[in-house]
């Protein structure tokens, strides 16, 4: 566990330690959720980092945009 301290622009640093383990890079965003008395941050991910992380999933059956669209 880290302690930081809120600037007077009610600004955080996030610890060397926890930057290395959660992978955060300069210029990413996080989001901030408040959790009952507790504060969450939760770095977002890009969404092509999460390409294969269901091998399992195919897309066979699933219908193209245009076939979803209502006839006029």
């Amino acid at each position: 566990m880290s302690r930081v301290k809120v600037s007077d622009k009610y600004q955080i640093v996030i610890p060397r330690e926890v930057r290395k383990v959660m992978n955060i890079r300069k210029g990413q965003t996080v989001s901030v959720i408040p959790v009952g008395g507790v504060i969450e941050i939760v770095p977002d991910e890009d969404i092509s980092d999460m390409e294969g992380i269901f091998p399992e999933l195919t897309l066979t059956g699933i219908r193209e945009e245009s076939d979803r669209k209502l006839e006029e």
